[in-house]
């Protein structure tokens, strides 16, 4: 083969090789951003269900609290606490 021609179907092929990893390059940037976007978006998401998780739990707590309860007993149920006579001990 003609050293002429040879150098340049090497050069062709060099080219070639050149431009199909540019365009890897620019796609695997493109991947890139387009992960971290998502990534910024679930991290997001993560922060505001933590705070709603927080906010469920401040919201169970005041619910729940024993003087809640006995409030609610007493109003909606008409439940009273014992008279000391009316309490009974097994033996």
């Amino acid at each position: 083969m003609n050293p002429v021609l040879r150098h340049g179907l090497l050069m062709g092929v060099l080219a070639v090789a050149v431009l199909a990893s540019a365009l890897a390059v620019v796609r695997a940037k493109h991947e890139n951003r387009k992960l971290f976007a998502e990534l910024q978006a679930l991290a997001a998401q993560r922060d505001q269900l933590e705070v709603d998780w927080s906010r469920l739990q401040l919201e169970q707590s005041a619910w729940s609290s024993h003087a809640r309860v006995e409030q609610m007993a007493r109003e909606q149920m008409h439940m009273r606490s014992p008279q000391p006579g009316e309490i009974r001990t097994l033996p």
